[in-house]
This record gives C-alpha cells, structure tokens and sequence, in this order.
C-alpha cells in the first residue's frame, strides 16, 4: 500500500491543478476578490484557485491553492450558514480564489445539504452557499471529503472521530458517503454516544479507546473493508492501533477537496466515482500541480 499522504503533499496540492473541471453552474456575480485582470466565470472553465472549507462541530478550517498554512475559527451548536459566510469573508480577505469546496458535516444529496447538522445551528438546507459566496460550490460530506483525500486504493472504509462520527466507504474509486453516527451500538446508545467526543468524555480514554477499536473491527468486517483509515481530531488519542489501520490526520480532508476538482473524480448525486483509481494515486502523487 502506498505511503501516507502527509502536510508536504497537502502544500504541493494547495499549488492548485489546472487539469480540471466543473459542471457546477457559476454564480453570475464575480467570485469573492477575483484576481486582477480576471473575466466572467466559464462554466467550463478551471478554477484557477480552489477554497477548500471543513465544517466541523468544534471549528472551521479553510484552505486555498497557494496558501501552505490552514486558518480555522470556532464553530459550535448555535452557528448558523450566515455566521459562517461572515467569519471565512473576514478570515481569507486577504486570499483570493475562483471556487469553493465545502466539506459539510452531514447527509449531502444532489449537491445540497440534505439535513440539519446535528452539532450546529439551523439553516443549512435551504441556504444557497452560492450566490453567498459568489462563485461555484461544491458541497460533500466532510467524511467523504476526507476520504478522498486518505484513499490509497482497493477497498476503504473512512471513520472520521471528531464531535460527532463521520463515515464513508471508497470501493474500487466508487466513494459512497454513509450516516452511521446514529445507528444504534448498545445499551440504548448509538455509535456516536460511544466514539464521539460525547463518549470520550463520558468513558474516559481507556474506555473509549476500546470502544472505538471494537467499532473498527465489527464495520471492517460488515463492510469487508481491505483497511480503515481513522481520521478526525480526536484519531490522536489511539495508540497501537492494528495493522489493517491506518491513522490519518485533518489535513487529508484539505487533499480530498481539492481532489474533488480534478477531471478524474466525477460528482454524481450519492457518490463520486474516480475513473482510474491506479492513475489517479499515480498523478497525485507525481505530478508538479502547478
């Protein structure tokens, strides 16, 4: 299996790819600070300049082509769509890009959110992201954003621990976003009640890292899964984990949306489906993007 894609991979990426392509329709209003000299957005056109935003229930993390050091600012249960147009307008003004990818935390169909967010405020799935911000959006789910970024090939089951738990499987390039948080564990709990930061705190790290491991092995085996990759803030307080893991880190959910802009991935209502998952491993790790 191919080594894991770390921070100086991210910086790479961040230069910005110009192989890429969009079926997302522009805002007809100019994207937020365009470039000098720069013309009506083409919906055919490549962005020349990706923002990438990772909604969590405890912060927001945002990166730009370009740009090699991530910005975040706190989140929380009373944020709303609004609030968080008005904190990234002032944390990248001094950045400038074509396009948005924002990595959503929960069910995303058709491009658009598709429930309420369990960890934040109201408003999501009525909120038009795009005439907010003035250029093409792109919505995913922040696990499967995350999971693009962490895939390595054959087949991957993606568990996010953060506030909540994400989750999502990539077979074969085929990336299937799934809502496991709140299926039901045991004792009347769901999963997230036992992995998520809720559980954490509730059973203390030794508990919960037994927890998490028995959670890992049962889905790796429900899902036949070759490997995990277990990311969100919170994958740091495993320690040994087994061999068919992997640990990744949140700077992977960076790598997956600007992965989203490459010709190789292809944005369908429920999955995205990379065409050549060989090739797409092979270019991103070799090719200068930029």
């Amino acid at each position: 299996m191919p080594a894991a894609i770390g921070k100086p991979f991210v910086r790479s990426l961040a230069k910005g790819d110009n192989r890429v392509s969009t079926q997302t329709k522009p805002s007809p209003k100019p994207a937020i600070k365009p470039k000098e000299g720069s013309t009506k957005t083409n919906p055919l056109a490549l962005p020349g300049k990706v923002l990438v935003i990772d909604i969590g229930g405890t912060n927001v993390k945002i990166l730009a082509s370009g740009e090699t050091e991530p910005r975040k600012f706190r989140s929380g249960p009373t944020m709303t769509p609004q609030q968080l147009v008005r904190q990234i307008r002032h944390l990248v003004r001094d950045w400038t890009y074509d396009a948005i990818v924002l990595g959503y935390p929960g069910a995303v169909i058709d491009g658009r959110p598709a429930a309420e967010p369990k960890n934040l405020g109201g408003g999501w799935t009525t909120f038009d992201f795009q005439k907010a911000f003035g250029c093409a959006v792109k919505i995913i789910n922040d696990a499967a954003m995350q999971a693009i970024g962490s895939y390595e090939g054959g087949r991957m089951l993606f568990l996010g621990l953060g506030t909540g738990l994400g989750s999502a499987l990539i077979t074969d390039g085929v990336l299937v976003p799934m809502e496991l948080a709140h299926l039901q564990y045991k004792k009347g709990r769901t999963y997230e009640d036992y992995v998520g930061k809720r559980g954490l705190k509730r059973l203390g790290k030794k508990k919960w890292r037994r927890a998490v491991q028995d959670v890992m092995a049962s889905l790796k085996q429900a899902f036949l899964a070759d490997y995990v990759v277990v990311g969100g803030g919170n994958a740091k307080h495993l320690t040994k984990p087994p061999d068919w893991v992997r640990l990744g880190n949140n700077h992977h959910a960076f790598v997956g949306g600007f992965r989203l802009w490459a010709s190789l991935w292809d944005q369908r209502p429920m999955c995205l489906i990379c065409s050549s998952p060989d090739q797409a491993q092979a270019k991103a790790g070799s090719h200068p993007l930029g």
